[in-house]
Formats: C-alpha cells, structure tokens, sequence
C-alpha cells in the first residue's frame, strides 16, 4: 500500500540523514527533509494541524503530525538516540484522525543509521468529525 510514495520518502530521508549526520535536532532535520521532497518534486504537507470532535463540538487539543507526503503516508520525525513504544503510539493517533492508513516513524538521532518503521493500519474507525485547519502545500513545481 503505497509502496512507491514510501520508497521516495525513505529516499529523500537516507539523503538528509548522508548529508547532515545525526545528532541535530529535530527541526533541521524537519526543514532539510521538506527542502528534499521540494527538490524531488515529492508533494507534502508540514505540520498540518488535525482538529477532533466530540459529540459535535472540537476539542481545543489539536494533533501535529510534521508531515503528510503525497496526500497517503502519514510521516512523523524523531532525532533521539533510540525510538520508543510512546512515539508508535503518537504516529498511530495521527493515522486515526487523519484517517490515512500508512504512516512512517523515522528517526535522524541513530548513530550510522537512519531507523524507521513503516506502518499500516487496516482497522480505521471513522471519527465524529475530523477537519484539518488550513495550511499550505508544497506540491512539485511550488
């Protein structure tokens, strides 16, 4: 299930990951992965915020997710030594409300290695209601 859209996005993150190493912190691992997917013509949304209802009324919490890519993989960016069962299960909330099934957890902070996991949830349940707040989208050519 989107195996195309996830090759190029694990392309472009083995790239970021050659050029700067690891050890940086999290946000300019963020902003040199956007500026590869802009140079690989790959489209995607950053920091997209999610809104959720409850019994027709949004809640004030509203989910980030760093990154929609291709309008199909959720992608959410770590730069920590290791990567835990806590950062699964936010990349897991985000699929759900973005009601997207394949999600990626990458991680920039592994000495000699880009770790990450690919994902793939086949049991969606449709939320009350779910709108995402407006922001801008970076698509091949912008």
């Amino acid at each position: 299930m989107f195996e195309n859209e996830g090759y190029a996005l694990m392309g472009a993150a083995f790239e970021v990951y050659n050029v700067l190493g690891y050890g940086l912190a999290e946000e300019v691992y963020q902003e040199s992965l956007e500026i590869e997917l802009i140079l690989r013509g790959i489209p995607f949304v950053p920091k997209q915020e999610l809104r959720l209802a409850y019994k027709g009324k949004f809640l004030q919490k509203r989910y980030v997710p760093d990154l929609f890519v291709a309008n199909a993989l959720v992608v959410e960016l770590k730069a920590m030594k290791e990567l835990h069962p806590d950062h699964e299960a936010q990349l897991f909330n985000y699929m759900r409300i973005a009601r997207l099934p394949v999600g990626y957890l990458i991680n920039f902070g592994a000495k000699d290695k880009v770790e990450w996991k690919r994902f793939i949830l086949s049991d969606l349940h449709t939320p009350a209601a779910i709108r995402p707040t407006p922001g801008s989208t970076h698509d091949v050519g912008n």
